[in-house]
């Protein structure tokens, strides 16, 4: 008997935003707070701006709220980093240690495709903003 995987895509992808979110927002906490074994950097330099972003935009992401454009600058910012700090060590991620940003950047750039789904603050804000205006323009 085959069993139809459809019904688990849902949760699935929401315990992976969940986590990815998670997980980027540690890294933040590492540059922001010295978190997590990390040191603490400035806020006015281009790892405390780095830190910034990671820290909000893994919140942002991991509770669902505004989480296209969230995952979308996220996405950008590891793309960034990939080709600023890993890229002039060598051309392969393999090579040159940026395995994880390039995960992030294309896991971020999915869920900003993608959306919040289910589980998320997008999805409850939204759906109560729609049914107002349902209502309203009855």
């Amino acid at each position: 008997m085959i069993v139809p995987l459809d019904r688990f895509q849902e949760p699935v992808y929401a315990a992976m935003r969940i986590v990815v979110g998670l997980l980027f927002m540690m890294n933040g906490a590492q540059k922001l707070f010295g978190s997590f074994g990390g040191k603490a950097v400035a806020i006015a330099s281009m790892p405390g701006a780095a830190g910034v972003i990671e820290f909000v935009g893994g919140l942002l992401v991991m509770f669902g709220l505004l989480t296209g454009i969230a995952a979308f600058i996220a996405s950008g910012e590891m793309a960034f980093a990939y080709f600023i700090i890993h890229y002039p060590q060598g051309g392969w991620p393999i090579q040159n240690g940026g395995q994880l940003a390039v995960l992030f950047c294309f896991i971020f750039l999915f869920i900003a495709a993608r959306g919040a789904g289910m589980l998320s603050l997008d999805r409850v804000l939204f759906a109560r903003s729609s049914s107002r205006m349902r209502v309203a323009g009855t």
